[in-house]
């Protein structure tokens, strides 16, 4: 091994600092010399003498320095951000991180479904003035929810909305494959699901397919008691629309991990609804996402080691 073959850039993950990251990663690569680029200037130098990078983005112009690069191990889920083909073009294989999120941020939509029906804000409102009045509150067991993409995300969030008595329909690209829900329909018929729904989830990938998918009619064809929830990305959603929905109280209300802008602006309007709960993209943001973030790089470069190439790695893209 050379004195540096694991080079990890200088982006925070989930709120992580990078530093924190490659102390993971140095406990699973005692074999390995695992640096942290903490400037543009040490981030270029580390590219130029490392086989491994990890982080979020890649500009396509570091490939010209990585004359060394056998791998970039990407922090997030999607891809869409980065020059595959370049990569591509320059031999050097891609992972994602697919498959780290699916507890954490399921735990954080059944916590987002609780509070809602339980109505949480209002409890800590009366708690704040020491008020003491009783008020209807609903629960989980015998609603819809409409899950809106079934990869490892929306698998999991199924798994735990069963023993909550919640029936589920699937909308996914290939509904032939079927799916963990009760029912699995197209994304021809997602309005039909968002009809029956009381939660609708987005859990899906920004693709040329989804972005935009919530917009004023896919509202409208939303229930007035319904809730959205949008764990996926913010421009699935026709922030615009929603607002206007929001003001006309035609839905129930929302919880946005993301938002389109992001980050959202302080004089947003989104801001300012009590119905509707925002976070800042913290969905995913537990120590143990990055564990399992740095599992899965460690079980990878070992393999490369065993083979000696990088064909056959977890979470492979290219």
């Amino acid at each position: 091994m050379t004195d540096t073959d694991v080079v990890v850039l200088r982006q925070k993950i989930h709120g992580m600092s990078p530093e924190s990251y490659g102390a993971k990663l140095r406990d699973r690569l005692p074999d390995h010399g695992v640096a942290v680029a903490t400037t543009p200037a040490e981030e270029r130098d580390l590219l130029s003498r490392a086989s491994v990078a990890t982080g979020i983005r890649f500009d396509p112009e570091w490939l010209d320095l990585a004359a060394h690069l056998d791998l970039f191990a990407c922090a997030y889920a999607g891809t869409g951000h980065l020059d595959i083909g370049a990569f591509e073009a320059a031999g050097v294989a891609v992972t994602n991180a697919a498959g780290v999120h699916g507890s954490n941020v399921s735990e954080y939509v059944i916590g987002s479904l609780i509070a809602h029906e339980r109505r949480f804000r209002r409890a800590r409102a009366q708690q704040e003035r020491a008020h003491w009045e009783a008020y209807p509150v609903g629960e989980l067991r015998g609603s819809t929810a409409a899950v809106v993409g079934l990869g490892a995300i929306g698998t999991s969030l199924v798994d735990r909305l069963g023993p909550f008595g919640v029936e589920t329909i699937g909308v996914r690209y290939t509904p032939e494959k079927g799916g963990p829900t009760d029912e699995v329909v197209g994304f021809d018929e997602v309005h039909s699901a968002l009809a029956r729904a009381d939660y609708v989830i987005l859990a899906c990938p920004l693709t040329e397919t989804t972005r935009g998918l919530i917009d004023a009619d896919a509202l409208s064809s939303m229930r007035a008691d319904a809730l959205l929830v949008n764990i996926a990305r913010g421009p699935i959603v026709d922030t615009d629309a929603l607002v206007e929905t929001l003001r006309r109280t035609d839905i129930r209300g929302a919880t946005l991990d993301v938002t389109d802008p992001e980050p959202l602006p302080a004089d947003h309007p989104l801001w300012s609804f009590e119905n509707v709960q925002i976070t800042p993209h913290n969905a995913g943001n537990t120590p143990k996402y990055h564990d399992r973030l740095a599992d899965i790089l460690a079980g990878n470069l070992r393999r490369m080691a065993e083979t000696g190439d990088t064909e056959g790695l977890e979470n492979q893209v290219r």
